[in-house]
């Protein structure tokens, strides 16, 4: 049972610190709602998100008050639904992202992931479809989400599908350019997607998922802040040790959550991502934490080190608080959902150079993050490109949300979770050829563990 301090310290970091559960999903799994006709296969998965997830909102709202946890969203996630679209026309594509959509909005659930495609191989007929849908599908829907994963470290790069994505970023902002690009915020490109991820735009609910789960993604970049400042003039050992101690109870939080929602949903407990996720509020910054550590600015020297270090004190901390850890679970570098993150790019300290040499060592990627609005396709081809390389060769998962909009300088804003970000150069010089050649990037040799 967990002591007097040890409850009044939890108590002081949710009023204090911004600690909170920053999302309970719900995965569900839409296999048995497979049909020929459209119309009919559209109403199934309407009416199976309607049943089962019906009580979603409520449970959540329920155990925030019951225990004063503050939990900031409540989601679903699904099948990828290219799987579902083998026998399906363009057209039927949308009428799924309308439905999720509206499935979304009776919930009261602030987004759904899982209109999305596994092409790290190569397309299946539904696959092409599906992410052929995907600009119109987010520009005309409010709260879908959608990923496409193009890369693994047992299959190599897709690049067929990587200067594909390029020309689907570039539509999905065109679409939406009235309103910042948001359709390009809904959007991410993985390699090594996780199939337990509850966190957004990237979560899906896997085919090794039970018909339905429960994940629970926990936050906390403030309190780890805090703790670290506490602890005072010490060296970096004594840092990590204070992280993980940190992570830990952090985690014991996200699990009490976790067991509280499965039991009152009847719906299995799966995993607790225990990823250190930012808000846009002051102090709830991993950018912060970083410079807690001893950093003048976020991007300086030395900050990859740093990343690396909390990154990995956070698992150890938070591995040991929970009996089913799964998701991202690390850190999060989304340049607009991060106060301090947003400061290091508007000042230059954050470069998107620099941004991509942090996410060899944290949970996801280039997150977030707002480039001009005419940047060719090619080039963000070759951003993504980079950036799933880094995923592939180093067994790890990788992501890139590219926002095309406004002019190098410019303060882009999003609203809400999703904040705001200065729009960050890019290089002018284009790898379109290298990008036209497509084909497959091989698998590393490291791929060959049996």
């Amino acid at each position: 049972m967990p002591n007097r301090n040890d409850i009044f310290e939890t108590i002081n970091m949710i009023r204090e610190e911004c600690l909170d559960i920053r999302t309970i999903t719900m995965g569900i799994s839409l296999f048995d709602c497979q049909s020929d006709d459209e119309k009919r296969l559209c109403n199934k998965i309407y009416d199976k998100i309607m049943f089962h997830a019906r009580n979603l909102v409520q449970t959540g709202a329920d155990i925030e008050k019951e225990y004063g946890i503050p939990i900031i969203n409540k989601r679903v996630s699904v099948t990828p639904v290219s799987l579902m679209c083998g026998g399906v026309s363009r057209d039927g594509a949308l009428a799924i992202a309308r439905t999720l959509d509206k499935a979304a909005h009776e919930l009261g659930i602030n987004f759904i992931g899982g209109y999305g495609a596994l092409v790290q191989k190569g397309f299946t007929n539904g696959s092409r479809t599906l992410i052929d849908a995907i600009p119109e599908a987010l520009a005309t829907t409010e709260r879908l989400c959608s990923s496409v994963n193009v890369g693994s470290t047992k299959a190599g790069i897709n690049m067929d599908a990587v200067a594909l994505m390029g020309k689907v970023i570039r539509k999905c902002a065109d679409l939406t350019a009235n309103n910042n690009a948001i359709g390009c915020a809904k959007l991410v490109v993985f390699a090594n997607v996780p199939e337990d991820n509850p966190f957004m735009a990237g979560a899906f609910h896997g085919m090794g998922e039970p018909e339905t789960v429960i994940n629970v993604g926990v936050s906390g970049p403030g309190v780890v802040a805090s703790a670290i400042r506490r602890a005072g003039d010490c060296n970096l050992t004594e840092i990590a040790e204070t992280i993980k101690r940190t992570a830990f109870k952090i985690t014991r939080v996200g699990q009490l959550v976790a067991k509280l929602a499965s039991e009152r949903l009847n719906v299995p407990f799966g995993i607790v991502d225990l990823s250190l996720a930012p808000t846009p509020a002051v102090g709830d910054s991993v950018a912060y934490i970083l410079e807690s550590i001893g950093l003048e600015k976020c991007g300086c020297p030395g900050t990859t080190a740093a990343l690396a270090m909390l990154n990995d004190a956070v698992k150890k901390g938070g591995v040991m608080a929970s009996s089913h850890v799964g998701g991202l679970s690390g850190a999060f570098i989304p340049v607009s959902e991060d106060a301090g993150m947003i400061e290091a790019a508007r000042c230059g300290a954050l470069s998107l150079e620099k941004l991509e040499a942090m996410t060899a060592v944290c949970s996801v990627g280039l997150d977030m993050i707002a480039i001009p609005g005419d940047t060719s396709e090619a080039v963000i081809s070759g951003i993504i490109a980079d950036e799933i390389a880094i995923g592939v060769v180093n067994n790890k998962t990788t992501a890139v949300r590219l926002i095309p909009a406004g002019n190098a300088g410019d303060m882009i804003c999003f609203g809400g979770l999703l904040g705001e970000a200065p729009v960050i150069p890019v290089s002018k010089y284009s790898p379109e050829k290298m990008i036209s050649r497509c084909g497959r990037i091989p698998a590393p040799l490291q791929s060959l563990r049996n």
